[in-house]
C-alpha cells in the first residue's frame, strides 16, 4: 500500500472517529444528492415540468459525465479504502474507486443547475453540496481523498466543456435536419459501446434520449409550464411508465438470454430514453396535461391583438 493510500486511510479513520456512528444516516442522505439516480430522477422533472430545452441539456451533460466517470474508473481500476481495511467500509460500491462518481455528479449536476434555477442560493448549493457529498464519501469509507478530488476535477472539466462549447454545438445542430441529428447520436452511442463493451446501459439511454430529444425538437416542441397539479401528475405518470419499461423486459426475459445481455440492455435502456424524451410528452399532450409551444409568430400576433 503506497503512502497516498496510507494517508487517505488515516484521514478516513480520523473522520469516522471524530463524528462517530451516529452520523451514518445523515451521511447516507447527503451522499444521495451526488448519485446518478438523483440526477436522472431530476432530469425528467425539469424536462417535463420546468423547461424542455434546459432539461434536454441537463440530460445530455449528465449522461456524458456518467459515462466518462465509469470509463475512467475502468481505465484506472483503483481500489477502495475498505479493500485495505474492511472496518472503514460503512457502505459498499460495485465499481473501482477512482474517480468518485458521486463527487463528479454533484459538481456536474449542481453546476448545470446554475442555468436552470434563479436566486443567490444556487451558488451556495453549487459550492456546498459537492463539498458535503465529497466529505460523506470519506466518512462512509468508500473513497480516498484523491478519488474525491479526481471526481471534482473531472466534473469541473465536463462543466467547462459545456459552458465553453455547448452553445456552439447546440447552434450547429439546430441547423441540421432530423436525419443527421439521429445519425450523430447513433455515432456517439456506437463509440460509447466500443469503449465500454460490457456495460451498454449508459450508451443505450444516451441513444434513446438523444433520438427522443431530436424528435421532440423537430415536431413536439412543448411548453413545460402549467399549474402545480398538472405538473405533478405528469411527473408521476411519466415515472410510472419509466418503471414499467425498466422492470417489464427484465421480468419477461430474466436470464434466459444471458449471452445477448449487452444487446438487451442497450435496447431496454434505449426505450427508457425515448420514453422520457419523446413518448411521455406525447402521452401528456394526448391526455391534455401538456401543451405545444406557441411559435414566435403566434405569440407576436397574440400580443398585437391584445393592444
Amino acid at each position: 500500500m503506497n503512502s497516498i493510500f496510507s494517508w487517505g486511510l488515516t484521514l478516513i479513520r480520523s473522520i469516522q472517529e471524530l463524528l462517530g456512528p451516529g452520523m451514518l444516516v445523515l451521511m447516507k442522505v447527503i451522499t444521495f444528492f451526488g448519485t446518478e439516480i438523483f440526477a436522472l430522477a431530476a432530469l425528467p422533472l425539469i424536462y417535463w415540468c420546468v423547461d424542455r430545452r434546459k432539461g434536454a441539456r441537463l440530460g445530455v451533460v449528465i449522461l456524458f459525465s456518467a459515462f466518462l466517470n465509469l470509463w475512467v474508473k475502468m481505465l484506472f481500476t483503483q481500489p477502495r479504502p475498505y479493500d485495505f481495511d474492511p472496518s472503514v467500509g460503512l457502505a459498499r460500491e460495485p465499481t473501482p474507486g477512482f474517480p468518485s462518481g458521486h463527487s463528479q455528479t454533484s459538481v456536474t449536476f449542481w453546476g448545470m443547475m446554475l442555468t436552470i434555477v434563479r436566486g443567490p442560493w444556487r451558488i451556495v448549493a453549487f459550492v456546498a453540496i459537492p463539498l458535503l457529498v465529497g466529505f460523506s464519501r470519506l466518512y462512509l469509507g468508500v473513497h480516498f481523498p484523491t478519488d474525491v478530488l479526481g471526481g471534482w476535477l473531472l466534473g469541473g472539466l465536463v462543466l467547462g466543456l459545456f459552458y465553453g462549447f455547448g452553445g456552439k454545438i447546440e447552434a450547429l445542430m439546430a441547423k441540421w435536419d432530423l436525419r443527421p441529428r439521429i445519425i450523430a447520436v447513433a455515432i456517439v452511442a456506437l463509440g460509447m459501446n466500443l469503449l465500454m463493451r460490457d456495460d451498454t446501459r449508459l450508451s443505450g439511454v444516451f441513444f434513446g434520449s438523444g433520438v427522443g430529444f431530436a424528435l421532440a425538437s423537430g415536431n413536439l416542441r412543448f411548453d413545460a409550464g402549467g399549474d402545480f397539479a398538472k405538473r405533478g401528475l405528469r411527473y408521476v405518470l411519466g415515472l410510472a411508465g419509466t418503471l414499467i419499461l425498466y422492470l417489464g423486459p427484465k421480468a419477461l426475459l430474466g436470464d434466459t438470454m444471458a449471452s445477448q445481455q449487452a444487446l438487451i440492455n442497450f435496447l431496454r435502456y434505449s426505450l427508457i430514453g425515448i420514453w422520457v424524451a419523446y413518448g411521455a410528452p406525447w402521452c401528456f399532450i394526448k391526455l391534455k396535461l401538456l401543451s405545444l409551444e406557441r411559435s414566435e409568430a403566434g405569440k407576436t400576433a397574440e400580443g398585437a391583438g391584445g393592444n
